[in-house]
């Protein structure tokens, strides 16, 4: 899918890097072209130098062909102009607005455009606005710092070890759903086909630790 990002701080070049690793096409927005140094060397999407609402720089960056967009500037009324314009004179299906005055959400939520607060887990949220088929968390702690999450397992992790995945993916395995029942596994348990690993991961890190269990190991492990 190609998804368009209208800002390039912490936030959005993270998000795009994160969308980089699971395969898809991304175009970053910025005013500042010196912004898109965030997005580091092995970033392959496209940069667009510009005002993310402008029709002319959003047709560059390939709204017309975008199944998402994502407007995570440090302006409220930047990225509330910027989606509803994706929304409204694009019409991407999947379009999502970072905000920092909590006060504004009900009335773009009421716009229908759904919004995301300035959080810990800003980056993850985005992701899994962006992509519905992603893995979400599926429960979080009440601090908000730590979430377990089911992992997207790449089949040749199959006939690996909880070891090995936690290794690669800076995470804790917390239990494993198979045959319908769970299992609190140990470092030692062999993953087996049709298993549902759910781990335990910092807020902040769920895209990386998904994206990383989506590969295959790594020679060696």
């Amino acid at each position: 899918m190609h998804v368009v990002i209208m800002g390039c701080g912490r936030v959005g070049a993270s998000l795009a890097k994160a969308l980089g690793r699971l395969d898809h096409q991304v175009s970053v927005i910025d005013k500042d072209s010196q912004a898109f140094r965030r997005l580091g060397a092995d970033f392959h999407g496209q940069q667009v130098t510009g005002v993310g609402y402008h029709r002319e720089v959003l047709i560059e960056a390939g709204i017309e062909r975008a199944g998402a967009f994502a407007a995570v500037s440090n302006g409220d009324n930047s990225n509330i102009i910027s989606a509803r314009v994706a929304r409204e004179s694009f019409g991407v299906s999947h379009v999502v607005a970072r905000i920092y005055d909590p006060k504004r959400a009900a009335v773009y939520e009421r716009l229908g455009i759904p919004t995301v607060a300035t959080v810990p887990w800003t980056t993850d949220r985005l992701l899994n606005m962006i992509l519905p088929e992603a893995t979400g968390p599926a429960w979080r702690e009440p601090s908000g710092s730590v979430a377990v999450v089911r992992l997207p397992l790449h089949e040749s992790w199959y006939g690996h070890s909880v070891r090995e995945i936690e290794e690669s993916t800076g995470s804790r395995v917390a239990f494993i759903m198979r045959f319908g029942s769970g299992v609190l596994p140990k470092a030692g348990t062999v993953l087996q086909a049709d298993d549902q690993v759910y781990v335990a991961a910092l807020s902040g890190t769920i895209s990386e630790v998904t994206s990383r269990s989506t590969q295959a190991p790594e020679e060696g492990n």
